[in-house]
């Protein structure tokens, strides 16, 4: 079967920029690829310097083929191509794995139905086969001037490769040498050849014909395919059904004429008319289900802030801000709720104090979405998180989200939009 690369070779597209989180794919393939690859480079240098590039989005779209993976990497204004080469499995090994797996109902049930089960491993031992990469047989190669072997470009390229294992596990049958269309070939003649022999002795007590045998065998093999596949619908009708998506935005605003239509500056009629479809939309988010309650009244100073912040001519904020006695606290207070609405100037004006379970819970869901090694050192005083000597800060809503902070000329002032999750908004804020 080793008649070149190309052979069955699939194409992925780059991957995105990540912000933070893990560089490490969770699915029990992706596990089980990551570790073989760290403990056949086990150096931590190289390896930590791949997992902080495999998330920059600086590597280009990836070819997975027999016993090969490449992609083109970008460093600054160079362009690399990097090279992972797995040790193809011959066909002996391939039969031999066949026949160790016919042994098992349920994984050769997995694998008909499309799956790669995880006891395909235990045959793969069985068969004295590797699946997995290991020292001698992974090798990487590329032709960027670094020292270190494997180079990070290599090391984040393989850490990628986690990501497609996530989707799409039965790629590790490809980078060994086998299609997934031929590994279920193979399989299914293994069952097959069992079958009739099976029939073939029990031809001396029944006369059943060996032809009689193996169309009884492919029936059987059909019946099992469709059972698997049954078993696949039914398993999705079972998933949960998936959000609504969220409410469009509002239109644009109309241009506004240069001169008012009634002769008086920031025309009045105008500002109700922007502020009656901003009060209509909170109302309509909540009739939809997307808000948890409709939008309470506001004070003086909270809607002086909403239409300082919401209302489309820049000519209503600037009077507001002459006439309202507190200008430099409602330019911060209008960025608030730029980002957040009425929660976001919640956050900016009244801190408070969680409950400890709360701020455990919190801190284990950032050490999970980070790698150990590269989680900035963070301070935490009540809802406000600050990342030590860098003048950002995170701050956690009543709402549950987390809230970006920037320090500027001592003053906290909101830099982005928030989230519900607090790695995703820390690396958002440190990438901003």
């Amino acid at each position: 079967m080793g008649d070149g690369h190309d052979r069955g070779a699939l194409g992925f597209p780059a991957f995105p920029a990540r912000k933070g989180g893990r560089a490490r794919g969770q699915s029990f393939w992706a596990k089980a690829w990551t570790e073989a690859v760290e403990d056949t480079w086990p150096e931590e240098e190289p390896l930590k310097k791949g997992r902080a590039f495999s998330r920059t989005g600086r590597i280009g779209p990836i070819a997975v083929s027999p016993g090969r993976i490449t992609a083109e990497v970008y460093g600054g204004e160079s362009a690399h191509t990097t090279v992972l080469t797995l040790q193809e499995l011959d066909d002996d090994q391939w039969d031999l794995l066949w026949e160790k797996t016919a042994d098992r109902p349920a994984e050769t049930e997995a694998l008909l139905a499309g799956d790669l089960p995880e006891d395909l491993l235990e045959a793969a031992e069985d068969a004295r086969v590797r699946l997995l990469p290991g020292y001698g047989d992974l090798d990487a190669d590329c032709d960027c001037d670094t020292f270190d072997h494997p180079c990070p470009h290599a090391t984040a390229l393989s850490y990628q490769i986690s990501w497609l294992l996530d989707e799409e596990p039965r790629l590790l049958l490809l980078a060994r040498g086998r299609t997934a269309d031929e590994a279920l070939d193979e399989l299914k003649s293994v069952l097959l050849l069992r079958a009739m022999t099976d029939a073939g002795e029990e031809d001396d007590g029944d006369g059943q014909e060996p032809e009689e045998a193996a169309e009884a065998a492919e029936a059987a093999e059909a019946e099992a395919a469709e059972a698997a596949v049954y078993e696949s619908h039914r398993a999705a009708y079972a998933r949960p059904a998936p959000a609504l998506p969220a409410l469009p935005p509002l239109p644009e605003p109309p241009p506004l004429d240069d001169e008012p239509a009634t002769g008086i500056e920031a025309d009045p009629l105008e500002r109700l008319v922007a502020d009656a479809a901003v009060r209509a939309r909170e109302l309509l988010a909540y009739t939809h289900g997307s808000a948890t309650r409709p939008a309470p009244p506001l004070d003086l100073w909270r809607d002086t802030v909403r239409i300082a912040a919401t209302h489309p001519d820049p000519r209503v904020p600037a009077r507001l801000r002459e006439s309202c006695g507190r200008p430099q606290e409602l330019d911060r207070a209008a960025e608030a709720w730029r980002t957040g609405g009425p929660a976001g100037l919640d956050v900016l004006e009244h801190p408070w104090v969680p409950s400890a379970q709360e701020t455990a819970r919190a801190r284990t869901v950032l050490a999970a979405g980070w790698e150990g090694d590269e989680l900035p050192p963070i301070e935490v005083d009540g809802n406000h998180w600050n990342l030590t000597g860098r003048g950002l800060q995170l701050r956690r809503g009543r709402d549950g989200r987390w809230y970006p902070y920037r320090e500027r000329a001592g003053t906290w002032w909101p830099a982005g939009t928030p989230d519900s999750d607090p790695a995703a908004a820390l690396a958002e804020l440190l990438d901003a």
